[in-house]
């Protein structure tokens, strides 16, 4: 007679592998997250948007003017005085950890989450303000 390949503490170890998989999954994604805003950088200023914003900002680089569209919860590089014009073909972002350079004029685009009230990731926040390993 053939012995059963999974034995009781077999199936229990595997409940117990999935059980936490489930709640590190839940952990992880499932929790609130702070607001979503678009950040927009340019060679000597920043500015923070809401990402539900309407905005048409002009941010001034070494090479003129970048004109930069916040609406319906994208943002865009509408025009750049850059030559290959990389900026404005890459279209819209509007997801988390998205962005958009014009490295020759010194923009940058992204949209990011911030981080709860306190934290390194809001600003005037005292939380750490680096990582190293």
């Amino acid at each position: 007679m053939m012995a059963s390949a999974f034995k009781p503490l077999d199936f229990a170890a595997i409940g117990l592998a999935l059980g936490i998989s489930l709640l590190t999954t839940v952990y992880l994604y499932a929790r609130p997250e702070g607001e979503t805003r678009v950040l927009i950088a340019g060679e000597a200023e920043q500015w923070i948007f809401p990402k539900d914003a309407t905005e048409l900002l002009t941010v001034k680089g070494p090479l003129g003017d970048t004109l930069v569209q916040v609406q319906g919860g994208k943002a865009r590089v509408l025009a750049s005085p850059c030559t290959n014009q990389t900026c404005v073909a890459a279209g819209a972002i509007q997801s988390h950890g998205q962005w958009l350079a014009c490295l020759p004029n010194k923009v940058l685009v992204s949209i990011e989450k911030s981080g709860p009230p306190g934290s390194a990731e809001e600003p005037g926040g005292e939380g750490l303000d680096g990582a190293a390993w």
